[in-house]
């Protein structure tokens, strides 16, 4: 089952991304060479008590007149409807109700979506307590009073979101299916790939970005197994500046790369592999999800016997961070080696699902702590003792060893690649958890 996703919903200034902070915790300051971790970033990975979700911050409106506003704010309430199984409705006790917050409420109680409306700022609840009733007329439920800045009522509130997720177990016939999220750039053919695998035209397709306007899942039976393809949405509106185009994109990949077994990330051959590919190849690699990368148009290339190893070289030192990723030259207009995606899909789930005996883990970090001795600090060497594999999708290991601060990142990819040349894992990324012995599991 994909971890639920709680979007956040509310004019500026009302403390929304405070509140995501908060609930982030330390996560959202630290800072990566991986694309899509950066200090702006607008999802996070949230526990609370028993259950995991995904956090997404729907912020970022700026309006220049009061003209824009609610066009904004209700492009803003779409994708938290769009992305979303429970919507976190953020309001402002000391600027109280506005027409702009029962524009977006009407909006969000038609949805259907479970609507969790909070009151912030409410640092003093003596003071503020009686204002908080006010919000019950926006008619989607029980206020909840909260002060992000003050970490208050934290609790309250992410008991009642949690709650929403009790039903949210999706049907069992489509755990059974592989499942795959077509992710891209608009306009780069994630829908006609899609289409041309299933043989019908399922999904709209026009040359104008952002024709797709919601995730569509695609369920397909090929060779007798049973396949979810989900694509996702393009950008819905052409004019929006460059900054909320990539939001909404972000927002888009986040939801669907979470429902997913795998992400094709759909590359324009003839636009080459941009900063916007990595920051979504990026989404993908954190969520450890299985990676194909698919260069579509290929057939509109002016190809010459050097143009698939110069093209491979490029994409590989762009998406450098997913050195596993495989890699498939494709045209969804003329079907060029789509046939192929199918076998790549099925080879990478089920890397993506690999167990490896413990005893065998053992024998290869036997073997790399003999070719390559571990380092030392200040006279005291670096001493491996056990491995194990823990989970699946992606394959996770626990090594322990003397001292966790000696295990340096550079000895622990030495040990990956150890065992990525003993069984291969194309296409998924792999885990490691160093715990210092006598540690609990």
């Amino acid at each position: 089952m994909s971890k639920p996703i709680v979007a956040v919903v509310g004019r500026p200034n009302v403390g929304k991304s405070t509140l995501f902070n908060a609930l982030a915790g330390e996560r959202i300051s630290i800072v990566k060479d991986t694309p899509g971790i950066t200090r702006d970033r607008i999802y996070a990975e949230v526990s609370w008590l028993q259950y995991d979700f995904t956090l997404i911050d729907t912020g970022g409106i700026e309006p220049d007149s009061r003209d824009i506003i609610l066009s904004q704010m209700r492009e803003q309430a779409q994708i938290a409807i769009d992305t979303a199984d429970v919507i976190l409705f953020m309001v402002d006790v000391r600027q109280g109700l506005l027409d702009a917050d029962f524009r977006v409420a009407d909006i969000l109680r038609r949805s259907g979506k479970p609507v969790v409306l909070t009151v912030n700022k409410v640092d003093d609840l003596k003071k503020f307590g009686n204002d908080v009733y006010e919000f019950y007329n926006l008619g989607i439920g029980e206020p909840f009073p909260i002060s992000s800045a003050n970490r208050t009522g934290l609790g309250e509130l992410l008991d009642e979101v949690i709650s929403h997720f009790k039903d949210m177990s999706g049907p069992k016939e489509e755990e059974e299916a592989v499942k795959i999220a077509i992710v891209g750039k608009p306009n780069v053919g994630k829908s006609s790939v899609i289409n041309r695998l299933i043989g019908e035209n399922r999904v709209i397709v026009s040359d104008i970005a952002g024709t797709t306007r919601d995730a569509v899942d695609t369920p397909v039976i090929h060779n007798g197994r049973k396949y979810i393809f989900i694509d996702t949405a393009g950008l819905r509106r052409k004019n929006r500046i460059k900054e909320e185009l990539e939001r909404y994109m972000v927002l888009r990949s986040v939801a669907a790369v979470e429902r997913a077994d795998v992400a094709v990330l759909v590359i324009d051959a003839a636009e080459g592999v941009t900063e916007q590919d990595a920051k979504i190849a990026g989404i993908a690699h954190e969520a450890g999800k299985g990676i194909i990368i698919a260069v579509n148009k290929w057939d509109a290339v002016e190809k010459n016997d050097r143009t698939v190893n110069e093209y491979e070289k490029k994409i590989r030192s762009v998406l450098s961070f997913i050195p596993y990723a495989e890699l498939i030259f494709i045209s969804a207009v003329t079907g060029q080696r789509l046939p192929r995606l199918f076998d790549m899909i099925d080879s990478v789930e089920s890397n993506h699902s690999m167990r490896i005996a413990t005893g065998v883990l053992n024998e290869i970090m036997t073997e790399a702590v003999a070719l390559n001795e571990p380092p030392s600090d200040k006279g005291k060497r670096l001493k491996l003792f056990y491995m194990t594999e823990v989970s699946v999708k992606p394959p996770t290991f626990v090594i322990f060893v003397n001292n966790r601060e000696l295990m340096h990142f550079s000895y622990t990819r030495y040990i990956e690649n150890k065992i990525r040349e003993a069984f291969g894992f194309k296409g998924t990324p792999l885990r490691f958890i160093i715990r210092e012995r006598g540690e609990n599991q």
